[in-house]
């Protein structure tokens, strides 16, 4: 048996090994990277420079903007590269390093979910004391909790990850490195190592989940009571959010709670997890949102104004 001491590289064996699907794979998940990206940033931008998105919820949806961007950066960057490489070879520090960030920001996406969900009831439940409750003091607050509860779930898994002893050889039949399939190449019975994680990983993913649920239906329930517009305006967001919610949470339950068995379509829902969601999310919450649609709007012409008028000043 060979200590994790010893190693200094893993090698992954990615989504395919056959050389059309990897090109196949290289063009669709930088397309995808891209727009992530792209797509965060440009709300990002918009909510730091719009005067009229100064509610909490984008607030708060910045910061699901940055995790969604720091989240896809862990990961698909790597399956992009190797997607065209002959070896997919990983260092051990780097594979740690990866283990953190997935879970930090993915933790941290999940956090701030919920406070959007906790900010949306509040809201519609508690109209008239949505100001003093949500201020931007217990905003800042909250979201410096979710920072931290992150930080505390991500070093929990890293500790997991670093006391695994491997051995030869060391194939990690994944596209990236995260906890289950660094378990299969351990050197020792990872029972409870398992269930630590599903009791981690699993029990934040699927509490999470059920909490997010039960506030949207209060939320919805609650609807009834408010008028055509206002319960159209609150139906419109919430509906974003419970897409998103559904989108997220489903990958992530599926691949923190099930056994630690192989299933064909593993790699693809762990992708969709990582890569799919941060690329929808910035789509959803655009697309749905009339109010972003508008600032980006305003963002972009204020823009292409100055840019128009700094020109005619220098030819003049």
């Amino acid at each position: 048996m060979q200590q994790n001491s010893s190693v200094t590289e893993f090698l992954l064996l990615g989504l395919t090994q056959d050389p059309l699907k990897q090109k196949i794979v290289f063009v669709i998940f930088l397309i995808f990277y891209l727009g992530t990206v792209v797509g965060n940033m440009l709300i990002i931008v918009t909510i730091k420079s719009s005067r009229t998105l100064g509610s909490r919820m984008y607030f708060f949806l910045f910061y699901l903007s940055f995790a969604d961007s720091c989240f896809s950066n862990s990961t698909a960057p790597r399956l992009i590269v190797d997607a065209v490489s002959e070896k997919k070879i990983i260092s051990y520090n780097e594979c740690m390093t990866q283990v953190f960030a997935l879970h930090l920001f993915g933790c941290m996406e999940i956090f701030v979910l919920i406070l959007m969900a906790v900010d949306r009831y509040v809201a519609t439940c508690k109209p008239l004391r949505y100001l003093t409750i949500m201020s931007q003091q217990v905003c800042i607050i909250l979201i410096v909790i979710a920072w931290i509860g992150s930080f505390i779930h991500s070093t929990a898994q890293i500790i997991l990850a670093l006391i695994l002893p491997f051995c030869r050889p060391y194939l990690i039949d994944h596209y990236c490195c995260d906890l289950q399939p660094l378990l299969k190449l351990a050197c020792m019975d990872t029972y409870m190592i398992n269930l630590l994680l599903v009791s981690n990983s699993g029990a934040i993913c699927s509490s999470s989940f059920m909490i997010l649920i039960i506030s949207y239906i209060n939320i919805l329930h609650s609807l009834r009571n408010h008028s055509a517009k206002g319960r159209k305006r609150a139906l419109s967001a919430c509906t974003s959010h419970l897409i998103v919610v559904i989108l997220f949470f489903g990958p992530c339950i599926f691949i923190y709670t099930c056994p630690p068995t192989t299933f064909p379509m593993d790699k693809m829902v762990a992708v969709f997890y990582a890569i799919g969601t941060p690329f929808l999310n910035p789509l959803i919450y655009t697309v749905r949102n009339a109010e972003v649609k508008n600032a980006m709007r305003k963002l972009w012409h204020g823009k292409i104004i100055s840019e128009n008028k700094g020109q005619i000043e220098g030819l003049t």
